[in-house]
């Protein structure tokens, strides 16, 4: 994360790090039995970052952060985010495609990465939400042969992405020094 804003940066590590646990987890509902073990050790990692970037969160609480004035921005985004993963979800469900719900919610995450990016101020966050994307683009072919829920590729490339991105930020943060 490329950011000024030390709570900003901290809760972004804590909160990639927890849903990388979220996203492995996910990919865990069918997983190839020889890649189960990343998978736990991925969400191991990601623990690891959500403690670690939670502390110096509750640590550092009252520093400023780019949210500061555009908190009703930041609450309407996660609505729209959460309402569109739903809906889409629903959508599938009914349409007994429910194999594709992961992805459909992975899109949606990806896709908010760039307007969030914008309240961040921090454009590594939109590079992220167009890494993410590109991946779940380029799984489509290969899901659409695969008679598997979409959660065994989609879960292990988001919580990678997300522990890769939470390592680097982490790595970013500890470099720069912590108060």
């Amino acid at each position: 994360m490329l950011t000024t804003f030390l709570r900003d940066h901290a809760f972004t590590v804590g909160w990639f790090g927890l849903m990388a646990v979220v996203w492995f987890g996910w990919g865990q509902e069918d997983p190839p039995p020889g890649r189960r073990w990343l998978l736990g050790a991925g969400s191991v990692i990601g623990l690891a970052l959500a403690v670690g970037g939670g502390v110096l969160v509750y640590r550092n609480w009252a520093t400023p952060s780019a949210l500061t004035g555009r908190y009703q921005w930041f609450g309407l985004l996660v609505l729209v985010e959460v309402v569109a993963a739903g809906l889409g979800c629903w959508v599938l469900g009914r349409r007994g495609r429910s194999r594709w719900m992961a992805w459909w919610v992975a899109v949606v995450v990806a896709a908010h990465f760039l307007p969030l990016a914008a309240l961040l101020a921090d454009w590594s966050i939109a590079l992220f939400g167009v890494v993410q994307s590109a991946g779940l683009l380029a799984f489509v072919p290969r899901l659409r042969r695969a008679d598997v829920p979409t959660s065994r590729a989609v879960g292990a490339w988001m919580g990678g992405t997300l522990v890769a991105f939470a390592l680097a930020s982490a790595g970013m943060l500890l470099a720069g020094g912590l108060e």
